[in-house]
């Protein structure tokens, strides 16, 4: 049995003393060099940003999309790291007026990186204010009103734009096409969430073993997010239970006391599907009768429940709704109708 992680105050496997205490802090990564996973991503990143870096220019627009808790905030602050950029954070519900992305783009400074979560969030004539300062580098704006009024362009320092979606779909064609770089991410293996465990615990000064590790990744639904999550929450249970120390029984008991299963499906996983397969019987379900009938918000299924159970097989969409699968039957032990 190996043990990866040490108790605060603890020397760390290379000898060196650890820095100084640390507590929770951020466990995200601050370099390429430290990002697990996303391999095709990473490697095509290394090389913009080494070419941006060498043209002594800012890089050009990205477009991340993905599932939540893939890692694309996380990315977006490398990015601006690695480019020795200023980073600037706001999110697609927060600009609510057109003149909210006007003042957060005339202050920026040459080089920047604006990062925009949910960037699809925006709405249309916010969206548009974009087009010409991701383009040109212009704002246009209407000076005055009525017959006095006339347009004028007004000149924004260059910048880059980091936008990230989790419904890539739902981004207009005039904003996409606007993005140089388009980076999918995807879920992660159960090594590369054990790597990322491992990792963590090493921050957070948690003794943890291997298999513990592997244990809290193959519940952690292929998202780093999660995982550390679901080890912060692991090492709850160990410091009243086990001193500390997160074996397999402590991280098998933590999980099971979170109603997390093998599968990585928890109770809200298991009454979408139970609702799908037994209140409608196998029927298609549109998005807002099945978020009614397990007391959920539509966008709550839509953007956290269902990419998983998705990718697992449980649930498919079509034209008339959602529907559960032969798998998900076999996964409730129960007996699909007849069709």
């Amino acid at each position: 049995m190996k043990i990866v992680g040490k108790r605060k105050n603890e020397l760390l496997s290379d000898g060196a003393l650890s820095e100084d205490v640390m507590g929770d802090e951020s466990v995200r990564p601050m370099y390429l060099k430290d990002y697990i996973g996303q391999d095709n991503a990473r490697e095509n990143l290394k090389v913009f940003i080494e070419a941006a870096n060498k043209r002594e220019e800012p890089l050009e627009h990205i477009l991340l999309y993905g599932s939540a808790g893939l890692g694309k905030t996380t990315l977006a602050a490398i990015i601006a790291r690695e480019t020795g950029r200023r980073f600037r954070v706001t999110s697609g519900p927060a600009i609510e007026r057109p003149i909210d992305l006007v003042i957060t783009l005339k202050t920026l400074s040459e080089g920047d990186v604006l990062f925009i979560d949910e960037i699809h969030r925006l709405r249309r004539p916010i969206e548009e204010i974009l087009y010409s300062a991701m383009e040109d580098f212009m704002l246009d704006r209407v000076i005055n009103k009525g017959i006095g009024s006339r347009p004028v362009r007004i000149p924004i320092p260059k910048f880059t734009l980091i936008g990230a979606t989790t419904r890539s779909g739902n981004l207009s064609s005039p904003l996409r096409a606007r993005f140089g770089i388009m980076l999918p991410l995807s879920f992660y293996s159960e090594e590369q969430l054990k790597e990322i465990i491992v990792r963590s615990a090493g921050i957070l000064r948690v003794r943890i073993t291997e298999e513990a590790a592997f244990e809290i990744a193959v519940r952690s639904r292929g998202t780093p997010r999660i995982a550390n999550r679901l080890l912060r929450r692991a090492r709850d249970f160990a410091d009243v239970e086990n001193d500390g120390f997160i074996d397999i029984q402590t991280a098998d008991y933590a999980l099971s006391c979170l109603e997390i299963d093998r599968c990585g499906l928890d109770m809200v996983d298991r009454n979408i599907l139970t609702a799908l397969a037994v209140n409608f019987k196998g029927r298609p379900v549109g998005l807002g009768t099945l978020a009614a009938s397990v007391s959920e918000e539509p966008e709550n299924i839509e953007e956290v429940y269902e990419p998983y159970l998705l990718k697992m097989g449980f649930i498919e969409k079509t034209n008339k709704g959602r529907m559960a699968t032969s798998a998900a039957y076999d996964y409730l032990s129960l007996k699909k109708p007849e069709t």
